[in-house]
This record gives structure tokens, C-alpha cells and sequence, in this order.
């Protein structure tokens, strides 16, 4: 890998941030569908792609914040919502390894948006995990939401908060 991509991968992941305030306008379907394409080589077990990116119109969001209530103003954050979900087959194994992939493709469309000068939010608000809010954006059995990626261009850029030391988290066993 030369040191220039080397560099400029470390950067992306150490400056993307969750924004919460965004302009008004929308991200362009364009830069979506460049958004969605790089998800597809998010790392998955027997090439399953279990992702799904749904972007929400206007009317889909208007009956969405119904479901919500008094939630729904936090619908409002950014200019383009994308609910993030992933198909499961029913085998608890292969579930497992098809949530951790489809988590890695939303990952994947945080950073590239990130690299657009995008900024991201990754929430799973209460109105996705209930009935009426599965309903009116389209999951049937068979199917996890993961979260709404809030996306949109930055109001500002947010600090970035403090991080453990990466011995923290890790560990060289014999």
C-alpha cells in the first residue's frame, strides 16, 4: 500500500465524526447510488450481501414521524435519511456473521461519505423498532433495521471526543 493511501485512510477514520446538525440540502441520488456501490465490498461470509439502504421520501418521513410522536423532530436532523437494515436467513450462525457484515457496510457508507465531505449519523431510533415504524418503511419478517443513517452536508465540524488508549482494547495471546 503506498503512503499516500496508507495516510489517507488513517485520516478518514481518525476525522469522521456523528454531526447532528446539517444544511438543508439533500444528498444527490448520484452520490447514494457511489455510496451504496462501495458498501457492496463490505467483508461477508459465502458473499451473501445481506445489506439494505432504504432512502426516505418525503412521504415515507411524513408517516414515519407519525409513528414516531413526540420522537419524530429528531427525524428532522438531516436532509437525507437512509434506513439501514439486513436480510437473515434463520440460522443463528450465519445471522450473526450477516449482521456483523451488513454493520460493516454501513460503516463503509459513513466513511465514503465522510471522504465527500459529507457528514454522517448512525442512530436507531425507538420508531424502528416498533410496529407501525417497520411498517411504513417496508421490513417484513425476515429482516433487522440496523439503524437510519442520517446524511447531509455539515454545519459545522463537531470536536472529536476522547478516545481510550489502544491497549485498552486489545490483546497478544500466546
Amino acid at each position: 500500500m503506498s503512503d499516500d493511501l496508507h495516510t489517507a485512510v488513517d485520516t478518514a477514520i481518525r476525522t469522521r465524526r456523528t454531526h447532528k446538525r446539517y444544511q438543508p440540502e439533500p444528498v444527490s441520488r448520484h452520490t447514494l447510488d457511489e455510496l451504496f456501490d462501495l458498501a457492496r465490498w463490505a467483508p461477508n461470509h459465502h458473499l451473501t450481501e445481506p445489506w439494505r439502504f432504504r432512502v426516505i421520501g418525503p412521504e415515507t418521513l411524513r408517516r414515519l414521524k407519525q409513528a414516531a410522536g413526540d420522537a419524530a423532530r429528531k427525524l428532522d436532523r438531516a436532509p437525507t435519511l437512509v434506513v439501514a437494515s439486513v436480510v437473515l436467513g434463520g440460522d443463528p450462525d450465519s445471522d450473526f456473521e450477516d449482521t456483523c457484515a451488513a454493520a460493516a457496510a454501513c460503516y463503509i457508507v459513513l466513511l465514503a461519505a465522510h471522504a465527500r465531505g459529507l457528514a454522517g449519523y448512525w442512530r436507531t431510533p425507538a420508531v424502528l423498532r416498533s410496529r407501525d415504524g417497520l411498517a411504513t418503511i417496508g421490513i417484513a419478517d425476515g429482516e433487522r433495521v440496523l439503524g437510519l443513517l442520517h446524511l447531509g452536508y455539515p454545519v459545522s465540524a463537531p470536536t472529536p471526543p476522547p478516545r481510550l488508549d489502544p491497549a485498552a482494547h486489545r490483546a497478544f495471546l500466546p
